[in-house]
């Protein structure tokens, strides 16, 4: 998957886990969300990890940090930098 494909779905997946995050707030005790909310973050991780492999640290904190000797958060551009969603020239 591309990098744009990989955001996207990485985006799908870490909305449903807040949504069910906000359901399971108010019914603790539905085991069916609970486990389809454990499903959704370890796939969101998959895919997070998968885009960082690609296209660098999605967020400052809960991004595995690739080089052991300096800090790469402010490595690559942002998805909201223009360099991040336009090519030069466009």
């Amino acid at each position: 998957m591309d990098r744009e494909t990989l955001l996207m779905k990485l985006m799908e997946l870490d909305f449903m886990a807040v949504d069910l995050g906000l359901y399971l707030d108010t019914h603790p005790n539905n085991a069916e969300a609970i486990a389809e909310y454990n499903k959704i973050v370890k796939a969101a991780d998959a895919v997070r990890g998968k885009y960082e492999k690609v296209a660098g640290p999605v967020c400052s904190f809960r991004s595995i940090n690739r080089c052991e000797d300096r800090w790469q958060w402010d490595d690559d551009p942002w998805p909201w930098d223009r360099e991040f969603n336009f090519k030069e020239g466009c």
